[in-house]
């Protein structure tokens, strides 16, 4: 089974807020990992490359990786597009509609902490220079928490004002904080998204499931021989794989404390020497 990496970054500025500082790299960071992947012999794909072989069993290329960002960031704009377009590099950007930087400058409706997010105008231009646009709900919540009716609302609402704003249809989804499960899944593959990202901290491969594509985070705090690991291929499952029950276990225990109206939010903490399979907020 060829393992493919599908890595997973969120915000690459050297002055993040707090609250995403242990989520963010550093844009000389983000331009090594770059480069090593190309040392690697790596070819960044489309994630729909990634999907059509899952789907109906297309060829790839040999050492195939994909590269995904969630949230929308203004410094995909100043930091990460220069650097994708430099190396024509594809990648699929995940927005959260909610936290979308209006023109007065501030954001709508979002669970997320403050933060300098992207404009539409800006997402338009890069939806136009080919980066693909996909969806990360509305607000940012938990999905496998939410009753039926704002599951709903988060999911398709979140695809009706992506295809209002760029004019087209959107295919391809990231579930919040990589959170989902069956009722989830399903609920996203009704609303017509034709795939959708988890987190998984572990290689995808073409005998994934197009709606849980495995990710693998990349942190301020991953090593450089982590990273090295992960562009050769080593260092993390490949799926798919069983559920574990532990992420059982810690779904219901976020469910539990959802409805006592106090959520709690990322996964559970690992012991550094899991870091290659420790979970990581989307």
């Amino acid at each position: 089974m060829t393992p493919v990496p599908v890595f997973l970054y969120h915000a690459v500025t050297d002055n993040p807020p707090a609250w995403i500082a242990p989520f963010t790299v550093r844009p000389a960071t983000f331009a090594a990992q770059l480069d090593r992947l190309t040392a690697a012999g790596r070819t960044v794909i489309p994630l729909a490359e990634l999907v059509a072989a899952m789907r109906h069993g297309t060829s790839l290329p040999s050492r195939p990786a994909v590269l995904t960002f969630d949230d929308g960031f203004a410094d995909f704009w100043r930091s990460v597009y220069p650097q994708l377009a430099t190396r024509g590099f594809p990648a699929t950007l995940y927005i959260t509609t909610g936290a979308v930087r209006t023109p007065g400058g501030s954001a709508g409706e979002s669970l997320l902490p403050p933060a300098d997010m992207l404009s539409w105008r800006q997402i338009r231009t890069l939806d136009v220079a080919g980066v693909e646009i996909g969806g990360h709900s509305r607000t940012h919540p938990q999905l496998d928490t939410l009753p039926r009716r704002k599951l709903v609302d988060e999911i398709d609402g979140c695809r009706e004002t992506l295809e209002n704003e760029l004019g087209h249809r959107v295919s391809t989804f990231a579930y919040p904080h990589g959170y989902s499960d069956a009722r989830v899944r399903r609920d996203v593959h009704a609303a017509g998204w034709g795939s959708a990202c988890a987190v998984g901290n572990a290689f995808s491969s073409p005998r994934d499931n197009p709606f849980r594509i495995s990710r693998l985070t990349v942190r301020a705090d991953t090593p450089i021989g982590v990273f090295q690991d992960w562009a050769d291929g080593r260092g993390a499952r490949t799926a798919p794989f069983r559920e574990r029950q532990r992420t059982r276990a810690w779904r219901l225990y976020r469910r539990a404390r959802s409805r006592l109206g106090t959520p709690v939010g990322g996964p559970p903490s690992e012991p550094r020497r899991s870091l290659s399979e420790a979970g990581g907020r989307s």
